[in-house]
């Protein structure tokens, strides 16, 4: 459908004049009158009332005045976007968990700042389903978070995925792999805050390592904090066994002051996702599209084990 057909009813209707209608488009009456007509035809239904002596639309013309308007409106609307797009500008309110704020989140920063340099960003890092509620409740505009959500006017996409290894100061438990899930099983199990995907995967598989080795799960204790530096340094201090991605000590690994234990199963990998609302400013998705070039770089110069993208 012609939307310069559309935009000649909604003007002619307003103005009740086919001469003032087309002073306003720039155009003659009879060419008025001839889009009008070719609209009249695409619809199959009079809209002008031509046997009136007075301007008048017919009772369909009434009726389809108001989604010819909100056609024209929509219209305008995809122009002023797509015209937008190379002077994109805003406030963008960021919010990601702490896995990316000791990973990609340097590449993304300086590519949003080369990318869309009048953009202003404001982050925020926090958990996983804070920064859910966050969005829905529209303090943020893109987070980058553990999981998905289900919520019908909010879009993901998956982004990367963190290979997660069970994690140990050097000397902590016996060399052997005979009796190493006993012994893992007799320290705190370190990992990310309770109610997240990892949280609830780690107490299945506790549950499943106490069962087949013989110890009470009334006995096993699992430890979680949302800080990625605290659940290090707990490693490095001894005082538990963590289930992380390796990417978070692969230096202390190299060094020799941390050493990642042959126990299965492994816990499940992280996957990290970003969700933006569907009903999001052009500047958001221009982000989001940022966001996932500058994972699938970082992705790409990184090992394998540490992070894969998706």
């Amino acid at each position: 459908m012609n939307t310069r057909f559309l935009d000649t009813f909604v003007t002619l209707a307003k103005l009740r004049s086919f001469r003032a209608t087309a002073a306003t488009l720039h155009a003659t009456p009879a060419a008025i009158s001839q889009r009008v007509k070719a609209l009249e035809e695409e619809l199959q239904t009079a809209l002008v009332d031509r046997e009136s002596r007075d301007f008048r639309l017919t009772p369909n013309g009434e009726y389809l005045l108001g989604y010819a308007k909100a056609v024209v409106e929509a219209a305008r609307r995809l122009q002023a976007a797509a015209s937008g797009e190379s002077t994109m500008r805003g406030r963008l309110r960021l919010g990601v968990i702490e896995t990316v704020v000791h990973s990609w989140l340097p590449h993304y920063m300086r590519r949003l700042a080369a990318d869309y340099p009048k953009l202003d960003v404001e982050l925020t890092v926090d958990v996983s389903v804070v920064l859910q509620r966050r969005l829905i409740a529209d303090e943020l505009d893109l987070i980058i978070r553990v999981e998905g959500s289900d919520e019908s006017n909010v879009v993901c996409d998956a982004l990367a995925n963190y290979p997660v290894h069970w994690i140990a100061r050097a000397g902590l438990l016996p060399s052997a792999r005979s009796g190493l899930a006993v012994h893992v099983l007799r320290h705190p199990i370190l990992t990310f805050g309770r109610g997240t995907a990892p949280h609830r995967a780690l107490e299945d598989i506790v549950a499943k390592l106490a069962s087949a080795h013989g110890v009470p799960l009334s006995e096993t204790r699992i430890t979680g904090s949302p800080s990625i530096a605290v659940i290090v340094q707990l490693v490095r201090d001894g005082f538990g066994v963590a289930a992380i991605p390796r990417l978070f000590v692969d230096k202390l690994i190299e060094s020799g002051e941390v050493v990642e234990l042959p126990l299965q199963p492994a816990p499940p990998s992280i996957v990290v996702s970003m969700s933006r609302r569907a009903d999001a400013p052009l500047f958001v998705h221009g982000a989001a599209t940022a966001a996932r070039a500058a994972c699938a770089e970082y992705c790409s110069k990184s090992d394998k084990r540490l992070v894969e993208p998706l």
